[in-house]
């Protein structure tokens, strides 16, 4: 798994954010499509691509997708 691959996964969970504006940096919680169901496929996203559960308090924590991606990468070690 690398960056890129994440951030385009973590994307594809948004139907009206166009994927061009996602980036490791980008503050997800700023999205206007932003909401506790995002959050919730993006629990799911990890869990069905890399086998990773993370919590929704460690999505709450968390402030840009990089966030996120430190955490699935560290539990796929």
């Amino acid at each position: 798994m690398d960056i890129n691959q994440f951030v385009c996964e973590f994307a594809a969970c948004f139907d009206d954010t166009d994927a061009s504006e996602f980036y490791a940096g980008l503050q997800f919680k700023q999205l206007e499509e932003w909401s506790s169901l995002s959050g919730l496929g993006i629990i799911a996203m990890c869990k069905k691509k890399y086998g990773v559960k993370i919590t929704g308090a460690e999505i709450r924590e968390a402030n840009t997708i990089q966030d996120i991606y430190e955490i699935v990468s560290d539990r796929l070690k």
